[in-house]
């Protein structure tokens, strides 16, 4: 069995092709992660021989990814917003699309001088630690109902020194106590939005990660239903509720924030043009 390393990277990639759309530059991040090297010491020392350990490893990590498991469990990190973010299967893999939310959610933070912030479904605490990153004054109010997601959430917080975030357990607003009632001033989510038996669920990296933090109901729609009901009770006058969705539940989401009677309700799309974040004001106070 060789140990070189440009030999191993080579039987790397062969055996991803036809598994990922990108063989050579996977077989570079494992090998990486297995040995130990940058991306440069690789490419620079073909020649250089690895350890036994560093070998197996490396291809434990090929068995598993030609299995489909995400790069991101294999290494058990993926970047956000800049942030490198521990990852397990107990959270969902942040994904980049996810960035339009903080990017819209930060415009709105503006309007205040020291804004209350809550992500519900916070998951690997992706989203807001990406805000509080930017904002260091703000408070942060992060909520899952997975005490192992928020374990996760709270290593990131704490390996990037983060430190105005607080983390609660608990079913969506359910985590939150009753004196924030009125008093927070920007929501944002990214909650579970594929719908049961969803083709989409057995392609990519969906299979592996948890279904908790992907299917909501038989249509997708049951996340929203919730959060946006409930949001006024929560949010103060002139507050804002900011939610990721799915290419086609853009409208359902408008509708039900025009119930509940949000103002100012606005569609933006991501990267790839898809609608993706629907944002909406609740009114001013009266008088």
């Amino acid at each position: 069995m060789t140990t070189l390393v440009g030999a191993l990277l080579e039987e790397g990639r062969q055996r991803l092709l036809g598994k990922t759309d990108q063989p050579s530059q996977e077989a570079q991040i494992l090998l990486s992660h297995s040995s130990g090297l940058t991306h440069a010491q690789i490419i620079a020392n073909p020649d250089h021989s690895l350890s036994e350990k560093s070998t197996a490893d490396f291809t434990g990590l090929i068995d598993r990814r030609v299995n489909g498991e995400p790069i991101a469990y294999l290494c058990g990190a993926r970047e956000f917003w800049s942030l490198k973010l521990t990852v397990s299967k107990d959270v969902l893999i942040p994904r980049p699309e996810t960035e339009l939310l903080v990017e819209r959610t930060l415009i709105r933070m503006a309007l205040w001088e020291s804004p209350v912030v809550a992500d519900l479904g916070t998951g690997s605490g992706a989203v807001a630690l990406a805000l509080a990153k930017e904002s260091p004054p703000t408070r942060i109010i992060a909520t899952d109902r997975s005490d192992d997601a928020l374990g996760i959430a709270r290593q990131n917080s704490q390996q990037l020194g983060i430190n105005n975030v607080e983390f609660y357990c608990g079913r969506w607003f359910d985590a939150l106590g009753p004196k924030l009632k009125s008093r927070i001033n920007i929501i944002a989510s990214n909650p579970p939005y594929v719908m049961e038996g969803d083709p989409h669920l057995l392609q990519g990296d969906l299979p592996w990660e948890p279904r908790q933090a992907l299917i909501s109901g038989r249509d997708g729609l049951a996340a929203f239903g919730t959060i946006i009901s409930e949001a006024p009770r929560w949010l103060t006058p002139s507050g804002w509720l900011l939610l990721e969705h799915g290419p086609a539940q853009q409208d359902h989401v408008r509708v039900l924030m025009e119930e509940a009677g949000f103002l100012e309700i606005t569609g933006h799309s991501d990267l790839a043009g898809l609608p993706r974040v629907t944002e909406g004001q609740l009114p001013p106070p009266c008088g």
